[in-house]
């Protein structure tokens, strides 16, 4: 069978993350004349996908899954589907993906390979367990089938890292995360009354959580009247994911005030003052926090990689160091009796935002990878 023109296949994990990080790519790449497929986990999404015209491939896979003949049987049922599919263009997404992609697609001579890393993930946190055994083996593995094809980050402390790994400088790219609609995101002015702080996150330690509910605990302390928000699910396909015990327990506590999963994001950035994200995940360009850019709020995150490709320090948020929730009850406090920093800091992020994340940009700069010619 050969390779059919223009057509470009997906490899994601999840449903949720391809609509909320690649459909809109997608979408584009189809109205430029690819013929697109997605393979992933179908959840709750598969029919968003279906309804922007693009053919999807439910493929179940398990990201926790550390047994090694389930993740053989994985990797064989990819082959399977690179071989008949046989794409011109692959995109595969994180890191188990490009593990097992790069393998299947160099069985099925797919002339035009596109590994994409939105962030180092749990390979960059600190752990022991199952996975302390692991990290040094993925890490070797990924320097290896990175060696070929081309290799997509989102900040430049992955590129250096990739690097180390052995990756050849000339195979990598960097794209500025997954872009934000200006549209849809736009600046509002600040809700009356006690300022509001919001994490918006899948609700993992790892993403500065519990940093974040000791900070406001501090705060309360304090005497400082704010409200903190947390929105998001538990990402149960993770290992660091937040039980649902413990979040009704800060609820009670009075600490936060938890919303659940948020489909409005626009609406809850428009009644929300400050938007903070205390990660020491290994992040790419965290969406939310770009998202929050786009609004005009000022943010509070970490200097980590990624979070400070969205905010520089003392221009439109404030760096904190990581696993810090002093450091960061003090910054937020300095916004939250602030009014006017929190407007200019706001205002200078919209600004970032249009200059360096808007998804027109990021969308043509993807299509463009698309079309390049093979090393």
């Amino acid at each position: 069978m050969s390779v059919q023109r223009n057509k470009l296949l997906f490899v994601v994990t999840e449903d949720w993350f391809f609509v909320s990080h690649r459909l809109a790519v997608a979408v584009a790449a189809k109205r430029a004349g690819y013929a697109v497929s997605v393979v992933t986990r179908v959840r709750k999404h598969g029919d968003i996908i279906r309804a922007a015209g693009l053919t999807l491939i439910p493929f179940e896979n398990s990201r926790r899954s550390l047994n090694p003949f389930g993740e053989l049987w994985t990797l064989l049922r990819l082959i399977r589907v690179s071989l008949r599919e046989r794409p011109e263009v692959v995109h595969h997404v994180a890191i188990k993906p490009v593990l097992y992609g790069s393998i299947a697609a160099r069985i099925a001579r797919t002339p035009r390979v596109i590994n994409q890393l939105a962030g180092m993930g749990w390979l960059v946190t600190t752990g022991g367990g199952k996975t302390r055994w692991l990290k040094p083996a993925v890490r070797r593995a990924l320097g290896l089938v990175l060696r070929s094809g081309t290799v997509l980050v989102e900040n430049p402390d992955d590129a250096r890292t990739l690097a180390r790994m052995g990756v050849p400088e000339g195979h990598i790219g960097r794209l500025a995360g997954s872009g934000v609609d200006l549209k849809r995101f736009s600046p509002h002015p600040e809700p009356d009354g006690v300022p509001v702080v919001l994490l918006s996150a899948r609700l993992l330690w790892h993403k500065g959580v519990g940093e974040f509910v000791a900070a406001a605990r501090l705060l309360k302390e304090r005497g400082i009247r704010a409200r903190f928000l947390l929105a998001g699910a538990p990402d149960l396909g993770n290992a660091a994911a937040i039980p649902r015990e413990q979040l009704d327990e800060w609820v009670a506590e009075g600490v936060v005030e938890y919303l659940g999963w948020v489909a409005d994001m626009p609406q809850l950035l428009a009644s929300s003052c400050i938007a903070c994200m205390p990660s020491y995940y290994g992040e790419g360009v965290p969406m939310a926090l770009v998202e929050a850019a786009a609004a005009g709020r000022p943010i509070v995150t970490t200097d980590m990689p990624g979070c400070r490709e969205v905010v520089r320090d003392g221009d439109n948020g404030l760096l904190v160091p990581p696993r810090d929730a002093a450091a960061l009850a003090g910054a937020l406090m300095r916004l939250i009796q602030d009014p006017n920093l929190r407007r200019e800091m706001g205002a200078r992020g919209r600004l970032r935002a249009e200059q360096e994340f808007g998804a027109d940009r990021i969308i043509a700069q993807t299509l463009a990878v698309y079309a390049a010619p093979n090393d």
